[in-house]
């Protein structure tokens, strides 16, 4: 399965939609991008089951902004719409490898519970 394009418009839709989402944060004027971007696109192939989408900085400011991306290349792993992982910086195949698995093993119970327990806490 080849990535999707994401947009502020479609991103909403695409994490309430699908069990594992991968986002990759990435410009085109961008050599670390450039280089991830291959390891990202065998990822999606290797995983048919989970959607790579790429988000372009440059043309989605606003989108960046409110998800507080301030270095590129930044990988995001939501998981039922939870943001589970986020991480700035190229990952080489083996720890994308590594990333995704992770996400697929991750108890989401636990990690609900874990989210639940945090905003019951006092500030």
């Amino acid at each position: 399965m080849a990535t999707t394009t994401l947009t502020a418009e479609s991103i909403g839709q695409t994490l309430a939609e699908n069990d594992i989402v991968l986002v990759d944060f990435w410009a085109a004027w961008c050599g670390p991008c450039r280089m991830f971007g291959p390891v990202f696109e065998a990822s999606s192939e290797n995983h048919p089951d989970i959607v790579h989408a790429k988000v372009d900085t440059e043309a989605e400011q606003e989108l960046a902004a409110e998800l507080q991306i301030f270095s590129i290349p930044t990988l995001m792993a939501f998981r039922d719409g939870i943001l589970v992982f986020n991480q700035a910086g190229a990952l080489p195949g083996p720890a994308l490898e590594q990333v995704v698995q992770a996400v697929k093993e991750l108890d989401m119970d636990e990690v609900r519970a874990k989210i639940a327990g945090q905003q019951d806490a006092p500030a």
